[in-house]
C-alpha cells in the first residue's frame, strides 16, 4: 500500500495499484479504469477512490465483486472487521452473503436487497457464505459501496436497516429498466435511508436503447458492469467509470445489452481514508487505529476471529 497526499491536503492510504484515470471531452468529464484486487477469496474491481478522482457525491468506496464461483467447502469469509465514519451498502446481483455486527444483527444479503449498515461513531462486521452455500457450488457477484457521512452525523449510534428486494422501486425509461436503490428519480423513490443528497440507480440497457443521466445531482457517473455504452461518441466497456461533467445531459446508449450503476449526489467535502476507516479528522482515525487494537470498538457474537489492525 502507499500514502499519498492529495491536492485538497488530505492522506490517503490506498494499495499502489491505482485505477487509471482518463480525462475526456464533451459530456464526460473523467473515465475510471478499474484495477483487479485480490481479497484471497474472490477478485474485485475498484473505481473509487482513485488517484484523480476520490469521491462522486458521497460515494467514496466503490468495489465490483466476482462474479465468483465457489467449490463446494469454499465461499466468501471476510472476518470481523470496523468501520467508522460511513454508510455502507452491499447490492448483490447474484448469490447471498450472512452479514452479522456488534449490534447483534444476523441478516442474509440476497439479491437485489439492501443492507444500509451505518458505521458512525464505530461498528464492527463480518460478510460470510450463508450455511446453505457453503455444501454447494455457489455464485456471488455484486457491488460494495461506502456513502461518507456529513460532518454532523460522522459520529451518529451505529445501525443497521434492510430492506427486502420488492421494496425497491423498479420500472422502464424509454425501453432501460431501472431500480432506485437509493434516492429518488424519474418520479420513483426508494425507502432506503440517506443522509445525504444521494443517487445510486441499476440500469439494464438494451442494445440500441438510450438512457439519460437524471439530472439534479451535482455530481454523476455510471459504472459499466457489463457490456459497452457510447456517450458523446465515445464507448465505454464493462469496469469503467464515466464521470458526467458537472451541468451536462449524459445520455448512453447501448452498444450491446448493457449493465449499469448510476451513483452520485452533492460533494460533502474532503475524507480521510486509512484502511476501513473514513474521517473528515486524521486524528478521528488514529484515535480508531487505536479502539481497534484495544478491542474497544466492538465484537460481533459468536465470531471472534477478528482481522487484526494493518502495520502500515
Amino acid at each position: 500500500m502507499t500514502q499519498s497526499t492529495n491536492e485538497d491536503g488530505t492522506v490517503s492510504v490506498q494499495p499502489s495499484l491505482e485505477p487509471e484515470c482518463v480525462a475526456a471531452d464533451g459530456a464526460i468529464e473523467l473515465t475510471i479504469e478499474a484495477r483487479v484486487r485480490s481479497l484471497g477469496e474472490l477478485d474485485v474491481r475498484r473505481v473509487l477512490p482513485a488517484a484523480r478522482r476520490r469521491m462522486v457525491g458521497p460515494f467514496v468506496f466503490f468495489d465490483h465483486m466476482g462474479p465468483a464461483v465457489f467449490p463446494p467447502g469454499e465461499g466468501l469469509a471476510v472476518r470481523p472487521h470496523p468501520h467508522i465514519g460511513i454508510a455502507t451498502i452491499t447490492y448483490l446481483f447474484e448469490g447471498e452473503i450472512m452479514h452479522r455486527d456488534s449490534l447483534g444483527y444476523a441478516q442474509l444479503i440476497q439479491a437485489r436487497a439492501v443492507n444500509l449498515m451505518t458505521a458512525g461513531r464505530g461498528i464492527v462486521h463480518s460478510e460470510r457464505a450463508s450455511e446453505r452455500d457453503v455444501p454447494i457450488t455457489s455464485r456471488l457477484h455484486g457491488i460494495q459501496s461506502w456513502l461518507a457521512l456529513p460532518l454532523e452525523r460522522e459520529e451518529m449510534e451505529p445501525s443497521f436497516i434492510h430492506y427486502a428486494a420488492d421494496t425497491l422501486p423498479v420500472f422502464d425509461v424509454g425501453g432501460c429498466r431501472v431500480c432506485v436503490i437509493i434516492g429518488a428519480a424519474f418520479g420513483h423513490e426508494s425507502p432506503v435511508a440517506t443522509y445525504s443528497p444521494t443517487l445510486y440507480l441499476e440500469v439494464q440497457i438494451p442494445r440500441g436503447a438510450t438512457f439519460e443521466l437524471p439530472a439534479g445531482a451535482s455530481e454523476r457517473a455510471a459504472y459499466v458492469v457489463s457490456g459497452t455504452v457510447r456517450v458523446a461518441g465515445s464507448e465505454h466497456r464493462d469496469g469503467v467509470l464515466a464521470i458526467a461533467r458537472s451541468g451536462a445531459a449524459a445520455a448512453l446508449t447501448g452498444v450491446e445489452d448493457s449493465h449499469v450503476m448510476v451513483i452520485g449526489g452533492e460533494p460533502l467535502g474532503a475524507r480521510h481514508i486509512w484502511w476501513n476507516f473514513v474521517s473528515s479528522s486524521q486524528e478521528r482515525i488514529e484515535r480508531a487505529k487505536r479502539d481497534w487494537a484495544s478491542g474497544r470498538i466492538g465484537k460481533v457474537a459468536g465470531d471472534d476471529e477478528l482481522i487484526p489492525l494493518p502495520e502500515r
